[in-house]
């Protein structure tokens, strides 16, 4: 199978290694610059942290993806602030079958402008964090797989084959959802909170307090119900009812932000991207406060975890807007 991995951060690159896990793979991977440069003399390196392991592959390289060129399955591992500018491209190839990787608060936007069948285009999340060093990559996860399907519909069949032989034989797991557009709104309501915080502790999550933690989830739980006013269909048992106060679920996510702002992983997991990805993070926000623009819904600690964070204009001018 011929597949192209459109970009190459953390999420593409990890996404490359395990694709070509399968020999009957011809995996290609779209880079630019320096980092390009350096999987083409060095091959694509990548630390795998709670492994302890460093792996080395040999993959081709593009930097620019023709109308004409075709490949069986594409992947586009970009942060969603950056699509509306390769769209257009997209678009334009002859490619059938699409996955768009990663944070995006707009999957059905993003159909409509890929202006296909909705059963040629999916979206999907993988469970892997990181940051991209000079000369490696770096990869933090327990084991790798991906949450997918299409924008509001479960994937055709023929779509799940597709993958299912892209990724055969190898240790990965694939998710099917069938309303991706409601996955992403509702995971992105968990994490920026979270980006919050990161902001406002300078992206040291053990200077976290208690209030804030406790303001994380109750800030999600808000947005879920946000998010139902806005008209998406909120899956409760997958999602608010993780953020409601007096659930068993509740207790389970109190716990994991603690031991999350407690321990390497909230650095490893969410701080070390936060302050790596501010425009990615702003387009996010700025993507959900345009959705609570058309709802009434009380959001008072997502109010106050937003508000304690220097402003987007600050963070730009002190971190830049910096990607993966």
């Amino acid at each position: 199978m011929r597949i192209l991995v459109y970009g190459a951060g953390v999420q593409g690159c990890e996404l490359a290694h395990r694709l070509l896990q399968n020999k009957k793979n011809v995996v290609t991977l779209l880079a630019r610059g320096e980092w390009k440069e350096r999987i083409d003399q060095k091959g694509l390196v990548i630390r795998s942290m709670l492994q302890f392991r460093t792996t080395t592959d040999r993959v081709a390289t593009i930097d620019t993806l023709a109308p004409d060129d075709c490949y069986d399955l594409v992947f586009v591992a970009m942060q969603a602030g950056q699509l509306p500018q390769v769209l257009p491209i997209l678009k334009q190839n002859k490619s059938e079958y699409f996955v768009f990787l990663g944070n995006d608060p707009d999957a059905v936007g993003v159909l409509r402008a890929m202006q296909r069948p909705a059963d040629k285009i999916a979206f999907g999340f993988q469970n892997t964090a990181g940051r991209r060093e000079p000369d490696r990559l770096v990869s933090v996860h327990t084991s790798v797989g991906m949450t997918v399907g299409g924008a509001t519909a479960p994937l055709s069949g023929v779509f799940r084959q597709r993958l299912q032989s892209a990724f055969d034989g190898v240790k990965y797991k694939l998710t099917y959802y069938d309303d991706m557009d409601e996955w992403l709104k509702c995971h992105i309501a968990f994490i920026l909170p979270i980006v919050y915080v990161c902001y406002a502790v300078n992206g040291d999550l053990t200077r976290s307090t208690v209030e804030q933690r406790k303001a994380i989830v109750d800030a999600a739980w808000e947005c879920c119900e946000m998010l139902k006013a806005a008209g998406v269909p909120v899956n409760d048992a997958e999602n608010t009812d993780c953020y409601r106060e007096g659930t068993k679920k509740r207790k389970q996510t109190d716990r994991m932000v603690y031991w999350m702002c407690q321990t390497p992983i909230g650095k490893w997991c969410a701080s070390d991207h936060a302050m790596h990805a501010i425009g990615e993070m702003q387009y996010l926000d700025e993507a959900f406060e345009a959705l609570r623009a058309n709802t009434q819904v009380s959001m008072t600690a997502w109010d106050e975890l937003r508000r304690a964070m220097p402003n987007w204009k600050t963070m730009e001018l002190r971190y830049g807007k910096r990607k993966e």
